[in-house]
């Protein structure tokens, strides 16, 4: 593929928050950017954003855990924009409890949409990326993957998607295609307003007791994560592979 071609990127759970805004950053480097998320309409203030700004997009609705709707999405992104050879896969939900009181559902569901779906959009983007000879993956880790209490179920995913990129990296390397993670700390998104009302605590306040253990004293944005991203899917990035790099405000103890 010509650098002079407008590469198609693919970015999952881009309805709102850090998906979002990668999608809009991605957009604003040149990309054209399939906006994925389980609901095809959520995604059209993505959509408009990016093409308020002069960029292209395309909604596509896609629930990540399901094989065949993973495939007929990447079909249709290819059809539509060109071969898809840059992924981020962003899509996750939250189900925290204890332990011991934590269903086998909401195991399944995080583990499918964390795991199988990273899984899923990587093994049907791939093959555009080999063809292509060029390719670059992002698989959104977080700081959890260090084991957080409430979170048995989000943690093992994250930590689960960083064994995934490091492979990812040494299967496909040889084709051009790097593959690596990105983990945020604290960031201010509806999923951590959630969890502040699940502990029940004001988002506010929530965010300013986290800047306290945060070394650079404040939480992080959305855009801080699609920074981080954008660097990963850039050409100059082609001998960073297997990474995992946390986005946090300093160090994690």
């Amino acid at each position: 593929m010509s650098t002079t071609e407008q590469r198609v990127a693919v970015v999952t759970g881009a309805a709102r928050g850090i998906g979002a805004a990668t999608a809009v950053r991605l957009a604003a480097e040149g990309r054209a950017v399939a906006v994925i998320d389980l609901d095809e309409a959520a995604c059209a203030d993505t959509v408009a954003r990016i093409a308020a700004a002069g960029g292209t997009a395309l909604a596509v609705g896609c629930d990540v855990s399901d094989e065949a709707a993973v495939e007929a999405a990447v079909a249709r992104i290819a059809g539509e924009l060109g071969p898809p050879v840059v992924l981020v896969n962003n899509a996750g939900v939250l189900r925290d409890n204890l332990l011991f009181r934590m269903s086998a559902a909401d195991w399944d569901t995080v583990m499918n949409v964390h795991l199988r779906g990273a899984f899923l959009m990587t093994r049907a983007c791939q093959e555009h990326m080999v063809d292509a000879g060029f390719g670059r993956i992002v698989n959104l880790s977080s700081s959890s993957a260090l084991g957080n209490r409430g979170q048995a179920n989000y943690a093992a995913a994250k930590a689960g998607l960083q064994g995934l990129t490091k492979t990812l990296a040494k299967e496909l390397g040889k084709f051009g295609v790097t593959a690596n993670a990105v983990a945020p700390g604290f960031i201010a998104t509806d999923m951590t307003a959630a969890t502040a009302e699940r502990v029940g605590m004001g988002f506010e306040e929530f965010k300013a007791a986290a800047a306290t253990r945060i070394p650079v004293q404040r939480v992080g944005e959305p855009e801080d994560i699609a920074n981080a991203i954008a660097f990963f899917t850039g050409d100059a990035a082609g001998f960073v592979s297997g990474q995992v790099l946390y986005v946090a405000g300093g160090p994690l103890d």
